[in-house]
């Protein structure tokens, strides 16, 4: 059918139109009818148009599209198909010759052609630009923040989880450090002809030596004694041995009778001693033995030397036909720790060869840097965890048995002074595995603290049986932070972080006087992450993150095993905030180079189970090697002890304690360069962080001064207080502390760096924030345009979406003349608007008492 016949069809199915007299000036009645025809249709639709637009506008909701002109509905081939009465009439008007009209066209009716189509291609660029409008404000509906009521809300719930949390039986830590540091100290010694000056030594130093370790101890602990000699195989009774005893003046009686003598060809039955000191009736906690010797044993894996030089040249050979790795597993499974006083080199494959079998067991195990083996022995003692989850760092603490070479050196002068170091070394780590075991059976409710100490051998063999199982398998791949497709999963979550403030006289002390002070914000984030973890230890695994809006790294730690909650890691925020809070005011008393920061931590779950896990932390990435300086449990590192950072963490945790009033002690030290994590912190009342693990109360206090060693910081710092009063409870402290400038962190809650308030990016756009240099730039480079959706006309407004994401908060959808005071969290509504205007109303002072809070 041609379109001249449809449009014959089409008028003669139609009504007829109303009668209509043409202007005079209008020479052609036909032209007329059909422009009147094609302009009334264009009208109506544009005046209805029109009214539908304004009611968008004034309610947000758009009317109905109507369907494209282009997109005529099928019909069946054996019908007509009719053409809309716009398109017609403007066929008509373009090919009059086939509509019967006059084939003379004047140029005002074509000038009116065209305009009408302009108005019908703008109608449908503002249908167009309507349905666009729909489309955002639909995708933008679902980001909605939390209000302030339901932040409060998340508050009071958090407050609840916590207290029903603090109300499940914990194993208490009192007496722990007595325990821990209850000690058997066995002396394995090389009695033959050239170890003459070391017997005499020895002898003369027991009782030393076993007085220094009880006054470390605080006259707590039990401290035992026992030796035993070792000669060759050619000498009678080659094997002398006096069990365990507290009694001094009996071991030096036993010592007395030792005789320097003997020995054969070069190698010694050190085999047939290492047996001796098995059997030994081991019973205290912290068990060591203390070889000292300048011989290896028979068998040529020990030694270089020649067949000639040792009468039993192949391993297994001697008369007792004792090997050395089945000896070494009993003493590691007796957790025996280890130490050789080197003299002479010649012990020096010994060391290494016995090393290897604590090294796979997990023991910290270290060889002199003049050892031959010394490299061979840092690869033996690699493992597979990553020290950003606080395991296998630089100076490590780790709850394993302790293996180490000690330069003693022909001179024997240091004796006492090494076998001092290695018990308290070695009391440290048993108190890390005895803490560990305590936390664990405090979950399951079944052991009492007696049981639970007693069965803390036990328990780490068990554990660590459990920690093999649960090893995950870890990705070694570039990191690749600014690509957001190498993020495989996004977590939706919600939770909390620390909330920081500007830093002025009174902050630390409302800080100390009571958690609610140490404040939280509602937070609510996507955070994108890598499928794979890239480290693990004991408890947690790491994975690779970042938020949709920032360019920061982040690192998302989950739990291995179940357990902790949400309190638990609002609780471990706590502790960072105030450490934070202590780490502003000891920057401000020392130089640079001794300033210490400790990074936040954010605790989320997931809003829903697409979240992929319950609960996570969510913290900086800190790039570089980390480096433990203390722990909770007398660990000090003494690697580099000159170095100027080292010597301010130990005054750091030194300070703590001391501007605190004896109330606080922070430690459990370490991290990259001058920024820390992760630190623990003790408490003398019972019930502040009862929650960490790692708090021992004053059991941590008592850990703490056995090992420290006061250094020039501390003696800048004008402390006071030291180990002897710890005992005698009889404290002095320095009571008056001169205030600081104002100080604060950066107000990217998941930054929170601390910078002068002097050197802050400030704007006015964000009145009262302070920004570091990395995420200053983020501010501007993430401004968008968004949709009001606020009643009345169409606007545009500016949103930064890095500083409402660095907020924990969802963007606003309204522009500030619209927006309503309570649309989304508030300030106010998490920290207490009693605490700020406290801080507010502050006036400066030149002192604050240490004692006043």
């Amino acid at each position: 059918m041609s379109i001249k016949e449809s449009d014959s069809l089409q008028h003669t199915k139609m009504s007829a139109p109303p009668p209509y007299s043409p202007p005079g000036s209008t020479g052609n009645d036909g032209e007329t009818r059909d422009i009147r025809a094609l302009t009334d249709p264009v009208r109506d639709t544009s005046s209805a148009t029109s009214t539908a637009s304004s009611a968008s506008s004034a309610s947000t909701i758009l009317p109905p599209y109507p369907p494209s002109r282009d997109r005529a509905a099928p019909s069946r081939s054996d019908e007509p198909r009719s053409v809309p009465p716009i398109a017609g009439a403007l066929q008509r008007l373009r090919n009059p010759g086939d509509s019967g009209t006059s084939n003379a066209t004047s140029s005002g009716t074509r000038e009116r052609l065209r305009q009408m189509e302009i108005e019908r291609d703008d109608l449908r660029r503002a249908m167009q630009q309507e349905r666009t409008i729909n489309d955002r404000l639909k995708r933008e509906a679902g980001l909605t923040g939390l209000s302030a009521a339901e932040a409060r809300l998340r508050v009071l719930e958090l407050k609840r989880e916590a207290q029903a949390a603090a109300q499940m039986k914990r194993t208490p830590n009192e007496g722990i450090f007595k325990a821990a540091c209850a000690t058997d100290l066995l002396f394995l010694m090389d009695t033959t002809s050239s170890m003459g000056p070391f017997i005499a030594a020895a002898k003369e130093q027991v009782k030393k030596i076993m007085q220094d370790i009880t006054e470390t101890f605080y006259n707590e602990a039990e401290v035992r004694i026992a030796v035993v000699s070792y000669k060759d195989h050619c000498d009678k009774n080659h094997i002398q041995f006096i069990d365990f005893t507290t009694d001094v003046e009996k071991v030096r009686g036993f010592i007395d009778k030792l005789k320097a003598r003997g020995g054969g060809d070069a190698p010694e039955d050190v085999l047939g001693g290492i047996q001796q000191a098995i059997n030994a009736s081991w019973k205290n906690q912290t068990r060591c033995i203390i070889h000292i010797a300048d011989a290896p044993p028979h068998g040529n894996i020990f030694h270089s030397w020649a067949e000639k030089s040792d009468d039993y040249y192949t391993p297994g050979s001697e008369p007792h036909k004792l090997q050395y790795q089945p000896l070494l597993k009993q003493m590691i499974g007796l957790n025996l720790n280890y130490a050789l006083l080197r003299i002479l080199s010649a012990t020096d494959k010994m060391a290494y060869v016995f090393l290897q079998e604590y090294a796979a067991a997990s023991a910290d195990c270290k060889l002199l840097k003049s050892n031959p083996h010394y490299r061979e022995a840092l690869k033996a003692n690699s493992g597979p965890r990553s020290s950003v989850l606080g395991a296998s760092s630089k100076g490590t603490a780790k709850g394993g048995l302790l293996f180490e070479e000690a330069e003693l050196g022909t001179t024997y002068s240091a004796l006492r002074h090494l076998v001092v170091k290695s018990v308290t070394s070695s009391a440290s780590r048993t108190a890390v595995r005895m803490s560990e075991s305590s936390s664990r059976t405090g979950e399951k409710g079944t052991k009492t603290a007696q049981m639970s100490h007693l069965d803390a051998i036990g328990e780490a063999e068990d554990d660590e049986f459990n920690e093999k199982q649960s090893e995950a398998i870890l990705e070694d791949v570039e990191k690749k932070w600014s690509d957001q497709n190498w993020f495989e999963d996004k977590l939706v979550v919600e939770g909390f972080s620390p909330d920081t403030v500007i830093h002025r006289s009174g902050t630390l002390n409302d800080m100390m006087a009571h958690d609610d002070n140490i404040k939280l914000s509602v937070m609510e984030l996507n955070v994108h992450k890598r499928r794979i973890p890239f480290a693990q230890g004991a408890l947690r695994l790491a994975y690779c993150a970042k938020t949709t809006h920032s360019t920061n790294p982040y690192v998302v730690k989950s739990f291995k095993r179940g357990g902790k909650r949400l309190a638990h890691l609002a609780e471990d925020m706590r502790c960072q905030a105030l450490c934070k809070a202590f780490a502003l005011e000891f920057n401000a008393l020392t130089d640079d180079k001794h300033s210490i920061d400790f990074i936040v931590t954010s605790c989320l779950k997931g809003k829903s189970g697409d979240s992929g896990t319950d609960y996570i932390s969510l913290e900086p990435f800190i790039e570089g090697d980390y480096v433990k300086y203390n722990n909770n449990c007398s660990y000090v590192n003494e690697d580099n002890p000159d170095d100027e950072f080292n010597k301010a963490a130990q005054a750091f945790s030194h300070f703590t304690y001391e501007r605190s009033w004896g109330s606080f002690l922070v430690c459990d030290l370490q991290g990259v360069g001058h920024v820390l994590t992760d630190p623990a912190i003790h408490t003398l009342d019972p019930e502040r962080f009862k929650l960490a693990d790692t708090n021992l109360g004053r059991e941590g206090f008592k850990f703490f001064f056995a090992t420290h060693v006061c250094n020039e910081i501390c003696t800048q710092l004008e402390l006071k207080s030291k180990a002897s009063m710890i005992s005698s409870e009889k404290a002095s402290f320095r009571e008056w502390w001169p205030t600081i400038d104002s100080t604060a962190c950066c107000s990217n809650k998941l930054c929170g760096k601390i910078i002068q308030v002097t050197n802050a990016n400030k704007s006015e756009e964000f009145p009262g924030c302070n920004w570091c240099d990395t995420c200053w730039p983020q501010l501007e480079a993430t401004k968008e345009k968004v949709i009001c959706v606020a009643p009345g006309t169409h606007h545009e407004f500016d949103v930064s979406r890095f500083y409402w994401e660095s907020q924990g908060r969802v963007a606003p959808r309204k522009c500030e003349g619209h927006r309503e005071r309570d649309e989304t969290v508030a300030r106010t509504a998490v920290m207490g608007g009693n605490f700020f205007g406290r801080l507010r109303g502050a006036t400066k002072k030149k002192s604050i008492s240490g004692k006043a809070w």
